[in-house]
Order: structure tokens, then sequence, then C-alpha cells
């Protein structure tokens, strides 16, 4: 990560750009709040994403990039350079911990997890294998380890969900890197609590994929909500994916590695048609400003500022367009069977708990009070 040097100010009437290494991936700066027209116009460039706890923008580093921000801002900023800033959570691995997370990630890898998983289970295990540096990795207790969990639950305060991934991460290194026994390792798990997707109604949806003037970003929206895609699997989408002579959209190695088919919307592919004319995608479905993949954060920025402006739930996220999909199709009377299917789950009980979003109001279900009065003429007041 880099950032300004130690005690360098911030010029309150003048953006400043950090100075980036070739090397890093974005480019970051500063533009002072009453620099409102600047920062609006900053936002409109493609890649552009706000980091809140730093309170600095960034974009993508690239040398055209470059030459827009100069263009964009000239006469306006100044250039300051930075330091490679080390976390103070930056531990220093000892070469035996090294080779514990060597070994384990040959074995991940070997097994095809998702690049994400063993980016998890390895930072898990680095701060797990360095607590435990003076004692032999493979002789320690369940009694140890699950001291070892107490132990961040009470200093750390870390969540039930990373104390079930550190659990996770732990019992795949003894059983499939060691190679141990799975029952060996019976470490208590908490409470798995139940908490229901996030929801937006019809009309929120409606507005909010139609908010978007850019047609590149209104088609993102549109096909998000209308194929209930995963934020990675509409990035993934080639242009070959797009089945219109049979209806579907074909999804390609999505979560668990899975292929499989999704509704085609007659309305998106209306839509897809003006953007192909406007865009020409050439392999990928949605591009980036200079080729290859669109990015994750752009279609986030996009996602946030159509809610923003439309004013949504204020805790949505582009997977709530999934959400939203599958509790609209559930609600229209669709087959569980096929939204299973379109979701591409592999279990309908992962499926079921759409039903627990289901809108509860007098228009849905009836009031058994309402049932009653109806029934029998009594005095209310």
């Amino acid at each position: 990560m880099y950032g300004p040097k130690p005690n360098a100010s911030l010029a309150k009437d003048m953006i400043t750009i950090m100075q980036t290494p070739p090397t890093a991936g974005r480019i970051s700066l500063y533009i002072p709040y009453q620099m409102k027209t600047e920062r609006e116009a900053f936002k409109k460039l493609d890649g552009t994403f706000y980091h809140p706890t730093q309170k600095r923008w960034s974009i993508v580093n690239t040398p055209n990039n470059k030459k827009l921000l100069s263009s964009l801002f000239a006469g306006k900023y100044k250039v300051l350079a930075a330091t490679k800033v080390v976390s103070k959570d930056h531990i220093k691995l000892s070469p035996k911990t090294e080779a514990a997370l060597l070994a384990n990630l040959k074995t991940l890898t070997l097994k095809g997890m998702s690049q994400h998983t063993i980016n998890a289970y390895q930072s898990c295990l680095s701060t797990y294998f360095t607590h435990f540096e003076q004692h032999d990795f493979s002789a320690i207790s369940t009694a140890e380890i699950e001291d070892y969990i107490y132990q961040q639950i009470k200093t750390r305060h870390i969540s039930v969900q990373k104390q079930n991934q550190i659990i996770n991460a732990i019992k795949s290194y003894y059983e499939h890197t060691l190679g141990n026994d799975r029952t060996k390792y019976n470490i208590n798990r908490p409470k798995k609590s139940v908490t229901l997707p996030n929801v937006l109604s019809e009309q929120e949806v409606i507005r909010l994929i139609n908010q978007p003037k850019n047609l590149k970003h209104k088609t993102i929206l549109y096909t998000l909500y209308s194929a209930g895609l995963r934020l990675s699997e509409l990035l993934n989408l080639r242009t070959q994916d797009i089945r219109s002579d049979d209806g579907y959209i074909s999804v390609k190695g999505a979560k668990g590695k899975k292929d499989r088919q999704t509704v085609l919307s007659s309305a998106l592919l209306d839509l897809l048609r003006v953007y192909y004319r406007e865009y020409k995608p050439s392999y990928w479905l949605f591009e980036g400003q200079h080729g290859g993949k669109y990015s994750a954060s752009s279609v986030q920025n996009i996602f946030r500022k159509a809610a923003q402006e439309t004013a949504c739930n204020a805790w949505a996220t582009p997977h709530t367009l999934r959400h939203s999909f599958a509790t609209h199709l559930m609600q229209a009377g669709t087959n569980l069977r096929y939204i299973q299917k379109a979701l591409g789950h592999t279990s309908s009980k992962t499926t079921e708990i759409y039903t627990h979003v289901l809108n509860i109001n007098n228009k849905s279900v009836e009031s058994p009070l309402d049932i009653l009065l109806k029934k029998h003429k009594f005095d209310t007041k």
C-alpha cells in the first residue's frame, strides 16, 4: 500500500495525486471537498473508486489515465511523493512458517480451490502458525487450537464468520495438507446465525436499473437483475454466452466451478442489441475502457451511484439484485426448482431462504383480526 509521507500536508485548494510506482495497480488522489466540479468530472471516468477510510479516490494505473488526470486537472493539482507504508499488523514470517504455507498452497491449488478461498486460508494460517511458532505444527492438540480461537475472539473480537473461516483453514491444513483423519480435529464451532438477504422492491429495482444515462452502465444493471447473476459471473460473460436463439444465458465456471443456464430476458436482449451496435464488444460482453474485462469496482461504483440517486436501500449492493431476482420470481409463483437452477444452487434448501423474505403485508396476507371481524360483528372501540 502506498500513501503520503508522514506529516505531509494536503492542500485544501489543490488536488493531490500520489506519485505511483509503475507496478501499483491504482493511482491514488485526494480531491478537496470544495472542488465539486472537478470531483464530479473525475467520477465520470471509468474505474474510479472512493476509499472512505483513507478519504482518497483512485483510478486504474495506466499511462492513458495519467494523461487524462493531467488534462482534466491542468493547473489544479500537485504530485506528492509516496513511501511504502507497512501495516502495523505485518508479520515477518519464519522459514518454518513459510515452508508450511507453501506446502498448504500447493495442496489447495492441486485441489482446485478458488483463489479467493486460497488467499483467505493462507491469511488465517499465517497468523495461526506464527502463534504456534515454538510448537510442532503437526502435534498441536484440539484443546490448544480452541484456546487459540478463544484468544482471537477475546482480543481481536472476530466475527462468527471469521471464526468459522479460521476453523475451516486449520481443518483443511491438517486434513488435506498433512493427511490426518478428519475426525481427529473436532473443533467447536459457533452457532450459525440466520440472516435474511437484502431485497429491493419491484419499484426500487425499476428506478435503480433505469437511473444510469450511460448505455453500458444501464445494460450492466439490467443484466445483473434479469439473470440473477453474481458480480463475478457478470464480469466473466462472453459475447457468445448470450444464446439469443435458444433464449438463455450460459454461465461458465461459476461458484463451485459449475456451468449453468439462466433466463435471457426479452427486454434485456433488446437492450443488448442496442449496446452491441454502440460498443461492439469483441470477446468479453462488458469490456473495460482499455480492453479486457470490466472491473468489479466499476460495477460497484455504477450500482452505488444509481442507488444513492434513487434513494434505495442504503445496505444494497450489486448482489442485492440477485436476491431481488429470486424473491420476485418466487412472488410471481415460479417453480422453486427453476429458481434453484437459474441461481446455480446445488441444494434447494439454499434457495428456500427466499421464502423467508417474501413481502408480508395486508395485500398478501390477511390478518386473523380482519377475518374475525368479517365473521363476527362486535364493538372494536
